[in-house]
């Protein structure tokens, strides 16, 4: 089986999550995000497929999110400055054939593992 994941490989829930999609034995597309930023159309498909809002996918710790008035702003908005600053994207995101989620907590990736 294959998974995508858009990683931070500083961040310790994302390599939880990759060591866990590995160990479920699926070849793993790891995409370093901060490095290779997915296109505003992916995130909007992914935050779509996962069934939830750019807002909910919005990386508010250890970013100027707050200061932008993100938290509180529309998808276009939340979308546009992530595609500009990839820094905004909580992650990990993961897709694999059943679907995809913002592995936050880490259990979400149960659900499509």
């Amino acid at each position: 089986m294959k998974a995508t994941i858009w990683h931070n490989p500083r961040c310790s829930k994302s390599r939880a999550a990759l060591g866990r999609l590995h160990a479920a034995g699926y070849a793993v597309d790891v995409v370093e995000y901060l490095k290779d930023p997915p296109a505003r159309a992916t995130l909007a498909r992914l935050y779509r497929q996962a069934g939830i809002t750019p807002a909910q996918g919005l990386r508010l710790t250890g970013t100027d999110a707050a200061g932008r008035g993100l938290p509180g702003a529309g998808d276009d908005a939340v979308l546009d400055a992530m595609a500009a600053d990839p820094a905004l994207i909580e992650r990990p995101l993961v897709e694999t054939p059943r679907g995809v989620r913002l592995c936050r907590p880490a259990e979400r990736l149960d659900e499509i593992i």
